[in-house]
C-alpha cells in the first residue's frame, strides 16, 4: 500500500488523460489524495490525520467519502491496529473512532467459519454506537453488513434499514448492504434485486452515486447464466445508466475508479467488449480489488489480463496490426 502511495502522485500526472497506461504504472487500491497521508500516519502510530480526515467528513456530511474512508482505514488496522488502539485510548467516545472499530470488529468475524453466532453476539454494540451517531448514516451500513453476517430476520434487517434512510435516504453504502441482504436472503430473486437497484437509482438525484446500484445489482445476475438470459434487457440498462454516471466525472479519477472497474467487468461478463475497452482507458492507473477478485486470488492480473485481451481484440480489428502474445488468451470470467 505504501508503495503504491508513493507512485500515485506521479501516475496522477501521467494520466490526465489516460491512453495506455503500462502494467507498471498501474495501481490496486491506491488511495485518494485526502486518506493517503492518514494512512502514512496510520502506519507511523499517528492516528491524527485519519481523525481529522473522518472529522472533517462528518461536519461536511460527505456520507459517502465516509464510508469510503472508514472501510478503508478499519482495513487497514486489521493488520496494523496500533494507531486506533491509542486513538480509543485518547478518546474513547470519538464517534470517528467508534465507527473504524465498530467496522474493524465486523471485518474480523466475518472471515470465521462460526461468522453467524460471533456476529450476533456483535450486533447489539454496533446498534448500539450507531444509536449514539445523530445524522450519520455510515454507522448504520456497518449495522446492516453484520445483521446480514449474523443472518438476522426480515423484520429486524427492515428496522435497521429504516434507521439508516431515515438519516440519508440515498446513502450507496446503506443501500449496498441492503442489496446484499436480499441477494443472500433470497439467492434467485435477481428480478427483486434489480427491482430495489432501480427503484433507487430512480429516486436518486443525477449525480448521485446510488444511481450506480443497478449495476451492483446486475453484477450479482453475472452468478446464474439463466438470469442474464431473464434480465438481459435490464442488464444492458443498468450498464448503460453506469455509462453516463462515469462520463460525468474527469479520466483517471480515483473516486469513481470502483465504479469503473465494476462497470468494466459487468460489460466484458455481457459481451459488450468495446464498450469495457473505453472504461478501462478510462480508468487510468486506477484499479480496485473489486470486482476482480471475484474469480481470482490475483485481482491485479485479472484486470490486466482483461485489458490486454480487450487491446488484442481491437489491434485485430484494425487491419496489419494482429494480436499476439498473452493478450491472444482469454481473461478468467470473461465466457
Amino acid at each position: 500500500m505504501l508503495r503504491a502511495f508513493l507512485r500515485t502522485t506521479a501516475a496522477r500526472a501521467r494520466s490526465r488523460t489516460p491512453r495506455s497506461v503500462p502494467d507498471d504504472d498501474v495501481l490496486l487500491d491506491a488511495p485518494d489524495d485526502r486518506l493517503a497521508p492518514a494512512l502514512v500516519a496510520a502506519a507511523r502510530g499517528d492516528y491524527a490525520p485519519a481523525a481529522g480526515l473522518l472529522s472533517t467528513t462528518r461536519e461536511r456530511a460527505e456520507w459517502e467519502h465516509r464510508d469510503r474512508y472508514a472501510t478503508r482505514l478499519a482495513a487497514f488496522a486489521r493488520s496494523r491496529a496500533e494507531w486506533l488502539d491509542t486513538w480509543r485510548a485518547t478518546a474513547p467516545d470519538d464517534p470517528d473512532a467508534l465507527l473504524i472499530a465498530a467496522r474493524l470488529a465486523v471485518h474480523r468475524r466475518w472471515d470465521s467459519p462460526a461468522r453467524a453466532e460471533l456476529l450476533r453476539q456483535l450486533v447489539p454494540a454496533v446498534v448500539g454506537a450507531a444509536e449514539t451517531s445523530g445524522p450519520d448514516p455510515v454507522p448504520w451500513r456497518t449495522a446492516l453488513d453484520a445483521a446480514r453476517g449474523a443472518r438476522a430476520g426480515h423484520a429486524e434487517f427492515e428496522r435497521l434499514w429504516a434507521q439508516a434512510v431515515r438519516r440519508s435516504a440515498h446513502h450507496y453504502g446503506c443501500h449496498v448492504a441492503a442489496l446484499q441482504y436480499l441477494a443472500a436472503s433470497s439467492p434467485g430473486a435477481h428480478g427483486e434485486c434489480l427491482d430495489f437497484a432501480e427503484t433507487a437509482a430512480q429516486d436518486a438525484p443525477e449525480d448521485a452515486l446510488v444511481r450506480a446500484l443497478p449495476l451492483r445489482a446486475a453484477f450479482t445476475c453475472l452468478t446464474s447464466t439463466a438470469a442474464v438470459r431473464t434480465h438481459r434487457r435490464r442488464l444492458d440498462a443498468a450498464a448503460d445508466r453506469a455509462i453516463a454516471l462515469s462520463a460525468a466525472h474527469p479520466a483517471a479519477d480515483p473516486w469513481t475508479a470502483e465504479l469503473r472497474n465494476l462497470l468494466a467487468y459487468v460489460l466484458l461478463r455481457l459481451g459488450r467488449r468495446q464498450d469495457a475497452a473505453e472504461q478501462l482507458r478510462l480508468t487510468g492507473p486506477y484499479v480496485t480489488s473489486f470486482p476482480w477478485e471475484r474469480d481470482t486470488d490475483d485481482p491485479l492480473g485479472h484486470f490486466l489480463q482483461a485489458r490486454a485481451d480487450v487491446r488484442a481484440e481491437a489491434r485485430a480489428r484494425a487491419p496489419g496490426h494482429p494480436p499476439r502474445g498473452r493478450a491472444e488468451r482469454s481473461a478468467p470470467g470473461d465466457h
